[in-house]
């Protein structure tokens, strides 16, 4: 990133960069800038720096607090409406303590401190007064953004508040203590999250299309979105239909957790250690690739997005508004959110990190889990493939496949060398696990029974035939 970094500085202020001294604190320009570039094309903006690019730095002793109040302010209500989930990151350059952050630009106008606030080469605007300038702000975001599209006709019965409200405040409080959502009614926090609104355009307003897919009964959501379905398939022993399938039509909320227990029933999960914790790999990998495909992609069309589990990967596919089509370098890409309120919404609830971590993410947690890394590549139809082949390695010299296997697996090389063969060939024998430990063939299958007994490994065949494999292996 730093590199990055130092490419935003050559370039210098313009209609998506900003640069802001801020070098003991907050200006409110900084978050008059955040407005300017949410209703605009979104933008980079640099603290510790001066106008002409020069590094002048922040206070070392002040980043926290910096970096608290940011956040907090762009997610207080009585701020920010809607309110924003972004945060400052930290970079070190040239010796010098530099804050930054990426404003994604959004489908609903973004106020500050009740005015709003529009981008140009030269700074930011306050267009508050200037009706014709706020129409047009509000016309492209609609034309962009079909989760804006409002319903006026949807009425309160046909949303199923009552029983997921409970469950967005719960998940908003585990994500943190204390979440302004906790401590708001179910219309505060409806308005907050940009749920409801008028269109100063069509003088319509009600409740939008995300308030329908997030919180609607099945009837209303395919009511206003006919098309809508995600259709979850486990494809390993039968290619030519399905071993499973699930098709879901549902709310958002509960169709994260129906998409994300669909694919641990076909998955092999795996605990790995990091940073001195127990993690499941595969939990984080699904967490991505269901979020991504709820929140990412084009409700209005016909195409069904898909959940595909193979032998040997999972791949997803749902339609898509191509900003940069092509393969997504994580080292080198600008994230764009196709439905901005969706988005904050899931990353409120903990379901969702700050926009572009996933895919940062997505690549960390499959190279742990099987050693190699996704795919994602943008165009009309947005796809991910993440590769399933097992590899074991360690992770902090440790390696941890299940919560039932015995820690000896830790320092056990006869274990590690057999998982490792299967990892390559798919299936090991007793012959071929001698050969792998260098040990007789009675303490190979000793050894194999072992892993057997730890629910790691299942026999196939019989006598001279018999060979085995990893249990819930997908190659």
């Amino acid at each position: 990133m730093i590199e990055k970094l130092r490419k935003l500085l050559d370039e210098g202020e313009g209609l998506t960069i900003e640069f802001k001294q801020c070098k003991n604190g907050l200006s409110n320009s900084v978050f008059e800038t955040v407005s300017s570039f949410s209703n605009r094309y979104g933008g980079y903006l640099l603290l510790g720096v001066e106008d002409e690019g020069k590094i002048s730095g922040v206070n070392p002793k002040d980043v926290s607090g910096m970096k608290k109040n940011f956040a907090n302010s762009l997610n207080n209500p009585e701020r920010f409406a809607p309110t924003l989930f972004l945060s400052l990151e930290e970079a070190e350059i040239d010796g010098q303590s530099v804050l930054w952050c990426y404003v994604p630009p959004t489908s609903q106008v973004v106020m500050f401190n009740g005015r709003i606030y529009d981008r140009a080469v030269d700074g930011d605007m306050d267009i508050t007064r200037n009706s014709e300038m706020v129409s047009q702000i509000y016309m492209r975001k609609k034309a962009d953004y079909s989760e804006r599209n409002v319903f006026p006709y949807a009425k309160e019965e046909q949303f199923d508040f009552k029983r997921l409200m409970p469950i967005v405040r719960r998940l908003a409080q585990s994500r943190q203590d204390d979440h302004p959502w906790v401590k708001l009614t179910d219309t505060e926090i409806i308005r907050s999250a940009g749920l409801y609104h008028e269109d100063p355009v069509t003088g319509k307003s009600g409740y939008n299309l995300a308030a329908v897919l997030l919180f609607g009964r099945d009837e209303l959501i395919q009511s206003c979105t006919a098309n809508y379905i995600t259709d979850a398939i486990c494809r390993r022993e039968n290619l030519d239909r399905y071993d499973d399938r699930l098709m879901v039509k549902t709310n958002l909320i509960d169709a994260y957790d129906q998409l994300v227990n669909f694919i641990a029933k076909h998955t092999l999960d795996k605990f790995f250690l990091i940073d001195g914790l127990s993690v499941s790999v595969r939990s984080k990998i699904s967490r991505e690739l269901v979020s991504n495909i709820l929140v990412h992609r084009e409700y209005t069309s016909a195409f069904p997005a898909k959940i595909i589990i193979e032998r040997n990967r999972i791949v997803t596919e749902n339609w898509n508004l191509p900003k940069a089509p092509g393969r997504i370098d994580p080292n080198n890409f600008s994230p764009f959110p196709k439905n901005p309120i969706l988005s904050n919404f899931f990353i409120n609830i903990g379901r969702a990190d700050v926009l572009g971590s996933g895919v940062r993410n997505l690549y960390k947690f499959t190279k742990i889990y099987s050693g190699g890394e996704p795919e994602l590549i943008d165009g009309d139809v947005f796809k991910t493939i993440v590769p399933l082949s097992l590899s074991f390695h360690s992770v902090n010299d440790k390696l941890v496949l299940n919560d039932k296997l015995n820690d000896k697996l830790n320092d056990n090389e006869d274990y590690k060398r057999i998982l490792s063969f299967i990892s390559k060939n798919g299936t090991i024998s007793t012959a071929q696990a001698a050969t792998t430990i260098g040990r007789s063939h009675s303490t190979a299958r000793r050894v194999l029974l072992q892993l057997v007994d730890g629910n790691i490994l299942v026999p196939a065949g019989a006598n001279k035939n018999k060979i085995y494999r990893l249990k819930g292996d997908i190659q």
